[in-house]
């Protein structure tokens, strides 16, 4: 019955769900987690080690909190209108940067930098409390052999309209005096994320029986250990996860260091990040097809080594121009040790233990999301930008050997340990 419910609505949900993150890329074009908020941030701040951890904000806080929703989304029958709750948080921040880029002429710098942080925290938190559930809904509503195309469809949908957003952002920048210019491009985001909620209001989920069989809290807990315990191949991924953060590092640092070493203009800002949004787009349907049809291992190999590819390439610069490729490579990259990382997280262990692998897959990886451009950050202020970029190089290396050595598909590996339970009996 169930099956039957989620075929009738499929086309529907793949819609709603694609126009959901349309917009959603759209708002992101408009305020770039890696062009446009470390741009309005270093006004404020020279601390290359503060601006460097922008974007690692969003995946932090989409990574730390899941673990600790898991075993009450288990026990969930219906889980959109706790992602529909929890999910303004992650919309509604944007309006405040908008206020806060008004507000500038009136504050000093601190605050500005501390208010800014403080919203950038809140809209990280507010995507990871309800990612747990938006990750169990939508491994409910699209079958799992679709998985790797509809999350590339998403990507796509949502880079393509980042590319816009990302064009108009930078018009608005070179045009608009500041802070004018700032405020209307989170203005523009915050609008566009108001219709990505709308969107995702329309999604049609069917009543199921909750998959969590345990009892208590703890045992919940419990099992968590026995998993990492039993389970080598989930724990290699975990560790290749962990180490992908480092390849991922140097995002931020691309676009300061055409700045400051190449001069790059505010035009070519929004030229190269529509760039970048144009790659990801290709790469999330082209990746995601190929994840589907080879396995998502061989994607996650490929993202990390060009990755690596990316930074020597930036290290190796001699003018704006090479950038553009730096971020084609870095747009691969992304895709793939973000999107397609967590398409295959969702292949290991069977149904009932997929909300405590996915909080495992990506709670676990969240102090390296922190430490990662932490120590970018330190390399460029007491060192310089070409170490930081070859230490992300040795990153993306390093991962994609872990992965070709350590790591085994999930989806063709016959788990023993996928076919009995991991509930943890309670004490005597």
């Amino acid at each position: 019955m169930l099956n039957s419910e989620i075929q009738k609505d499929l086309r529907h949900n793949l819609t709603v769900n694609v126009a959901e993150s349309a917009f959603f890329g759209l708002a992101t074009g408009f305020a770039s987690y890696i062009t446009i908020i470390p741009l309005f941030v270093s006004g404020f701040t020279n601390s290359s080690s503060l601006i460097g951890l922008i974007p690692a904000i969003p995946r932090l806080g989409w990574q730390l909190p899941q673990l600790l929703t898991a075993d009450k989304i288990a026990r969930l029958q219906y889980y959109k209108p706790t992602v529909m709750w929890l999910t303004i948080h992650q919309k509604l921040p944007f309006f405040g940067l908008a206020l806060l880029a008004l507000l500038q002429l009136q504050l000093n710098s601190q605050t500005i930098l501390h208010l800014t942080f403080a919203i950038l925290i809140w809209q990280g938190l507010g995507s990871g409390f309800s990612a747990t559930a938006w990750q169990s809904m939508v491994a409910k509503i699209i079958p799992s052999g679709r998985l790797g195309i509809f999350y590339g469809a998403l990507a796509a949908a949502a880079n393509l309209m980042s590319i816009f957003g990302a064009l108009i952002a930078g018009l608005l920048l070179k045009e608009i005096a500041q802070p004018f210019n700032f405020a209307l491009c989170f203005l523009c985001a915050s609008v566009a994320m108001a219709l990505s909620w709308f969107f995702m209001s329309r999604t049609r989920e069917p009543v199921s029986n909750p998959l969590s069989t345990f009892e208590t809290r703890r045992e919940f807990w419990d099992s968590l250990s026995v998993i990492l315990r039993c389970d080598k191949n989930f724990r290699c991924f975990v560790i290749t996860r962990m180490l992908s953060q480092l390849a991922l590092m140097p995002l931020p640092f691309y676009t300061l260091y055409a700045v400051h070493q190449h001069w790059m203009g505010e035009a070519s800002i929004g030229i190269i990040t529509g760039v970048l949004m144009v790659t990801q787009t290709i790469a999330g349907l082209v990746l995601g097809w190929v994840g589907d049809r080879w396995g998502h291992k061989l994607v996650l190999e490929t993202g990390s080594v060009v990755c690596a590819f990316s930074s020597v390439l930036a290290g190796l610069a001699t003018n704006v121009s090479c950038f553009y490729l730096v971020f084609i490579g870095a747009g691969i990259g992304m895709i793939a040790l973000q999107n397609i990382a967590a398409v295959m997280t969702l292949e290991f262990g069977n149904q009932r233990e997929r909300p405590a692998y996915i909080g495992l897959g990506n709670t676990l990886v969240a102090p390296a999301t922190l430490l990662a451009p932490l120590l970018g950050g330190w390399i460029v202020d007491n060192i310089d930008y070409r170490t930081a970029f070859l230490v992300a190089a040795i990153g993306g290396l390093v991962t994609a050997l872990v992965l070709h050595v350590g790591v085994r598909d999930p989806r063709y590996l016959e788990q023993n340990f996928s076919n009995h339970s991991v509930k943890v009996l309670p004490e005597q």
